[in-house]
């Protein structure tokens, strides 16, 4: 019997006929109301369309990309009430449907929801009036705060995104669709309190933010100069004879020669785009690569394609026959030309890419010269983003996207560039207001101009910047043309680097715990920046903190965005701790309960930095290559629970750049915290799975500050000699060990 249903079910959903008397059979999902189609893509998640002639889309979009991802239909619960009337249930929704042949509307569709504990509805008629925010396209120009975009989160508990003009995916290119027949392609988050729930519908329609190369998150430097060989290897030098680490450094537009003829550019500027290296600057491209590379440095090359490949490029007569066009000919720089951007990334990219170069930075390609790809819908970022991402995912390599925010959809192209920021106050407290909401709409890792893109020198400014981007999605240094201007960490006062190199040491440190969230961000969609009221909404206060976040479960942070008085720099901020938790200051070990809000001071190499209690803080030694070195020590960290506490951090590794970790190819860590009245044990679990080049040994540093180590500790059930560091904070080193093995750490508070 349950076989025939679904064969009703089938050709229902093929013929497009409405569901009648069979709306009580939930093997239907999506569900056909004649010229309706329901789609139920999670509990909290609906998808309506209207089709005049009752055929329905069901290729992806550059939003709604992924189409396999369905409630199953023994979680939904269908009954006739009669006068073609229906109600749905899933876990999260009761939606009352009246199937009277117009589209979705106020008049036939009323979806129920739990919301602040009463029920509320839901109609796809509604205006959003409390928009939690969302990241912008680009922060070019701008000076102080702006009015944000919409992300999913609101106050109101649902958001709705139209997606009724969005271009199709058909195999693998944009192609229009028919808007004269397909009037109504809506999706309703719809999902009360439950903030992650809303994130994770969005991975499940828009598809989940991939993981990154590892060295994406690193340190990097970036400067628009015109550098030859010899410096680019001496900034590397400079960062190791000055302690500060670094990972990836970008060439500017200097690397390649320019087109004279083609006249001035935006800002006065020649022409900004070119293929072929400038051999004054840079005599053997190939040569500088490698020499980077072996000091263990990754090499990113700007780009601003919008011009194309012109006649003086080195490769023009190869690129234009291939192409099929007359020699001198300048073809326009077409994105809905396959043809065109195959040959494009085979002669403009290519033979960068043949001598070493890990990634490309696309510049200045927001919708300023090309709004929309000719003949379509979508804009040109969107698209670009798109195919760039695709190109970059070559030899079996994941992609890496360096570009502006292109909208819905984009998360799938990671990171973002923000764009050219003044420096100055204004903008840094932005900055950080504009991180903690971004992920909401799906931009999930911001890189930065850290110290601002252009404005006069200001050292205490850089240095504030420079704690807030330690805690971004990569500590990235950027500025403009100009002497004044360079943002290498040493180079300012005293007081200033030294403080510097504390935060670029800090992020060093922290690499496990990044990459790990950045694990716990592919999987869950909950950002690794993320606001506070995404963890404590319950509590109102966290709806009000708009300079301050949470960085992954364990690290909260309010970074200064206001200068200091005095000899010290000695700056406040306003910091609200959420009850339930007690939190511990990264830098003194203060301990603050939560359910109190109060201005923290702090010197210039300090900022309001707290460890949450009861869970483990996963770092690493220092290293000059922080997303490179084996991490074959591992320290932890962890301060006391107000209460009881059991919390397990999951420490992610694999090999950091390749595609295996879609095959499975991974290791997990799981580091566990557990307190019973004054007992803490801390257990390094085994590590389950592997990946090629993973570790097999490992040492371990644990830190227990609070501990009263008098009591005794023990490792794996033996006593063990606890040392104390220079801020007197117990700590216990246990030898290299197979990672495979548990290790447990039982001490008294």
């Amino acid at each position: 019997m349950k076989i025939f249903f679904k064969l009703i079910a089938l050709f229902l959903f093929l013929t497009g006929t409405g569901l009648s008397a069979y709306a009580k059979h939930p093997e239907q999902n999506p569900m056909v109301f004649g010229k309706n189609r329901l789609s139920i893509i999670t509990p909290t998640l609906l998808r309506l369309e209207y089709a005049v002639d009752g055929k329905f889309i069901d290729a992806p979009t550059l939003f709604a990309y992924d189409r396999a991802s369905m409630l199953s239909p023994e979680s939904i619960d269908v009954k006739e009430l009669g006068d073609n009337c229906y109600e749905i249930k899933t876990p999260s929704l009761r939606i009352w449907y009246k199937n009277d042949g117009f589209p979705f509307s106020t008049s036939n569709l009323n979806v129920f929801y739990t919301h602040n504990g009463k029920e509320k509805k839901f109609t796809n008629r509604f205006i959003t009036k409390n928009n939690l925010g969302g990241p912008v396209e680009t922060l070019d120009r701008v000076t102080a705060e702006i009015p944000m975009n919409d992300g999913i989160l609101s106050k109101d508990g649902w958001y709705m995104i139209d997606d009724a003009r969005g271009d199709l995916l058909v195999n693998d290119w944009i192609e229009p669709r028919d808007t004269k027949n397909h009037i109504q392609d809506q999706y309703c988050f719809i999902y009360g309190n439950d903030f992650k729930a809303a994130l994770a519908s969005l991975g499940a329609i828009s598809g989940k933010v991939p993981m990154t190369r590892k060295y994406i998150h690193g340190v990097w430097y970036c400067r628009y100069w015109d550098y030859t060989s010899d410096e680019f290897l001496d900034i590397i030098d400079g960062y190791d004879k000055n302690d500060f680490p670094i990972d990836n450094i970008v060439f500017d537009m200097g690397w390649h020669t320019n087109d004279a003829k083609v006249g001035t550019g935006h800002n006065g500027h020649l022409n900004w785009n070119g293929y072929t290296w400038n051999r004054e600057l840079i005599p053997d491209p190939a040569d500088l690569v490698k020499k980077l590379h072996e000091k263990g440095v990754t090499v990113s090359l700007n780009d601003h394609p919008h011009d194309g490949i012109r006649p003086h490029e080195h490769n023009y007569d190869e690129f234009a026959k291939a192409l099929g066009v007359n020699p001198g000919e300048v073809p326009l720089f077409d994105l809905s030309d396959k043809n065109y951007m195959e040959k494009f990334f085979r002669y403009a990219h290519k033979p960068s890419e043949d001598i070493g170069v890990d990634f490309w930075w696309l510049d200045w390609q927001q919708n300023y010269l090309y709004p929309y790809v000719a003949g379509h819908n979508s804009t040109s970022l969107q698209w670009i983003n798109e195919l760039y991402y695709r190109n970059s995912m070559r030899e079996g390599k994941r992609g890496a996207g360096y570009s502006r925010w292109a909208g819905w959809g984009d998360h799938r192209h990671p990171i973002q560039f923000s764009g050219d920021a003044q420096a100055n106050w204004p903008m840094l407290a932005f900055e950080v207001k504009l991180t903690a909401c971004s992920g909401q709409g799906g931009c999930y890792y911001w890189a930065h101009d850290i110290g601002g893109f252009r404005g006069e020198p200001n050292p205490e400014l850089t240095t504030r910047w420079t704690q807030f981007g330690a805690l971004s999605a990569a500590l990235r240094v950027h500025s403009t043309k100009d002497k004044k201007l360079d943002r290498r960490p040493w180079i300012s006062g005293k007081k200033e680097t030294e403080a510097m190199r504390r935060m670029y040491h800090f992020r060093s440190q922290l690499m496990p715990y990044i990459y790990s969230n950045v694990w716990h961000t592919h999987n869950t969609m909950v950002p690794l920046n993320r606001s506070m009221f995404i963890d404590f909404g319950s509590q109102k206060e966290s709806f009000d903190q708009p300079q301050q976040f949470m960085f992954g479960d364990v690290l909260m942070a309010a970074p200064i965005t206001s200068p200091g008085a005095g000899e010290n720099k000695v700056a406040s901020q306003k910091v609200w701790f959420p009850k339930g938790e007690v939190w511990y200051d990264y830098f003194t070990g203060e301990r603050f309960d939560g359910g109190q809000t109060q201005d923290i001071s702090k010197p210039l190499d300090e900022f309001p930095l707290y460890v949450r209690g009861g869970h483990i803080l996963a770092m690493q030694p220092y290293t000059s290559r922080p997303a490179t070195t084996p991490l074959t020590k591992l320290e932890l960290t962890a301060y006391p629970a107000g209460d009881d506490a059991d919390n397990t951090f999951e420490l992610y590794e694999d090999d950091g750049i390749s595609l295996d970790y879609t095959k499975g190819k991974y290791s997990v860590t799981k580091l566990n915290y557990s307190q019973k009245g004054n007992k803490v044990t801390i257990t390094v679990n085994p590590a389950e799975g592997a990946y090629d080049g993973c570790i097999e040994k490992r040492s371990y540093k644990v830190c227990i500050p609070k501990a009263d180590v008098k009591a005794g500790v023990k490792v794996n059930g033996k006593k063990r000699r606890v040392s104390v560091d220079k801020s007197g904070i117990p700590v216990i080193e246990i030898p290299e060990t197979d990672v495979r093995k548990k290790v447990m750490v039982e001490y008294s508070i």
